[in-house]
C-alpha cells in the first residue's frame, strides 16, 4: 500500500493500575492509506473508540508506535481533526461563527494576514454551502436539529483542511432517516475533500456502506480480529443496502462480532432456557 497516512504498530494500551489494570488494546497493527475511508466496528468494549482517540492523540499508550505522515503521534495535531457523537458546539456562537472559530484562534495566535483571513472566510462559506447550512448560517445550535448540529461539527472539523478526519460514532444519536441522509452527505464530502477518514461505529450496515475497508475488532483485550475489503465502488446509493452481496457481507461481519464477543454463546444459552421454560 503506497503513501501510508497512518501507521499503527504493536499498539498496547492499559487503563488503571495494579489489580484494576485493564488491557484496553493489544498488539494493534494497522496501515491506513492517504485518501482512504476506513471504518472500525465491533461489540461494545472492544476498544474501537479508544483506538480512534489514541490515533487522535487524546489518549496515551503503553507500547508501540503511531505515526501520521511519518511523524510520531504524541498528542493532538492540526493534521488530525475529531468529530464526536456529541456535537460540542459553542451555544453562544452562530453556525457560521462556530465553523470559523478555529481560524479565529489561529488568527489571534499566529497573527495571520488579512489575505489569510479572506481565504479562510471563503473556505467557511464554501463549507456552509457544501453542508447545506446556508439557510441556518445565522442560527444558534439550540435552534437546530441533531442532524444539522452534526453538519456544523463536521464543517468545523474540515475548516483547517486536516489530512485525517477521525469520527467517533457521529451519527449514533440520529434517527434512521437522518442517518441515511448523513451517510450520503459524508461520502459526498469525503470524495470532494479527499481527506483520509477513520470512522467508528457500532452499526455494521453503516460501516459497510461508508467504508472502503471495515476493521472488525474483538474485545478482552481490544484487538483487530479481521479486515474486510469492501467490494463496492466509490459511487454508492441507498439501494446498495438491499443487494444480496451487501447483506451477505453484513451477515458475515455480524457473525464474526457475535463469535468474538461471546454474544452468540449468550443467545444460544438464552434460547435453550426459553425452550426449557
Amino acid at each position: 500500500m503506497n503513501d501510508i497516512k497512518i501507521r499503527v504498530r504493536q499498539l498496547d494500551k492499559y487503563y488503571g493500575k495494579d489489580e484494576r489494570r485493564v488491557h484496553a488494546l493489544a498488539g494493534i497493527n494497522l496501515d491506513i492509506a492517504a485518501g482512504e475511508f476506513v471504518t472500525l466496528v465491533g461489540a461494545s468494549g472492544c476498544g474501537k473508540s479508544t483506538l480512534l482517540r489514541t490515533i487522535g492523540g487524546l489518549e496515551e499508550y503503553a507500547d508501540g508506535d503511531i505515526l501520521c505522515n511519518g511523524r510520531m503521534v504524541d498528542g493532538p495535531g492540526a493534521e488530525r481533526a475529531m468529530v464526536f457523537q456529541s456535537y460540542s458546539l459553542y451555544p453562544w456562537l452562530t453556525v457560521s461563527e462556530n465553523i470559523r472559530f478555529s481560524r479565529r484562534l489561529q488568527h489571534n495566535r499566529d497573527n495571520l494576514t488579512s489575505s489569510d483571513v479572506e481565504i479562510a472566510s471563503g473556505r467557511a462559506d464554501a463549507l456552509i454551502r457544501l453542508m447545506g447550512l446556508s439557510h441556518v448560517a445565522a442560527s444558534y445550535p439550540a435552534e437546530l436539529s441533531g442532524g444539522m448540529q452534526q453538519r456544523v461539527a463536521i464543517a468545523r472539523a474540515l475548516m483547517g483542511r486536516p489530512d485525517v478526519l477521525l469520527m467517533d460514532e457521529p451519527f449514533g444519536a440520529l434517527d434512521a432517516q437522518t442517518r441515511e441522509v448523513m451517510h450520503d452527505l459524508i461520502r459526498h464530502v469525503y470524495l470532494l475533500e479527499k481527506t483520509t477518514v477513520v470512522f467508528v461505529t457500532h452499526d455494521v450496515e453503516e460501516a459497510l456502506y461508508l467504508g472502503q475497508r471495515v476493521v472488525v475488532m474483538a474485545p478482552r483485550p481490544g484487538r483487530i480480529d479481521s479486515i474486510v475489503d469492501v467490494p463496492f465502488g466509490t459511487e454508492r446509493e441507498q439501494d446498495l443496502k438491499l443487494s444480496p452481496e451487501f447483506n451477505q457481507i453484513k451477515r458475515q461481519i455480524l457473525e464474526r462480532i457475535r463469535e468474538t464477543s461471546g454474544i452468540k454463546t449468550d443467545l444460544e444459552q438464552l434460547a435453550r432456557l426459553t425452550r426449557a421454560a
